[in-house]
């Protein structure tokens, strides 16, 4: 029983560094834009990753334009 004495306050401590967290992530702007970071994956460029040799050849089209 003597050791509720002990769990308590760390209970207690644990949860105020919780919500110190919490309100010093949402006064920092973390968690301002919570769409754009998971839509910006699917439209990030990869051709700075390509390597130049593997990249097609587009120079042999033709216009054919009228």
């Amino acid at each position: 029983m003597e050791i509720i004495y002990l769990l308590i306050p760390i209970a207690i401590i644990l949860v105020s560094v919780g919500i110190w967290a919490f309100f010093w992530s949402v006064k920092q702007g973390q968690f301002d834009d919570l769409e754009s970071p998971a839509h910006r994956i699917l439209f990030e460029d990869d051709g700075d990753m390509i390597p130049d040799d593997a990249r097609p050849d587009h120079s042999d089209k033709t216009d054919n334009t009228p």
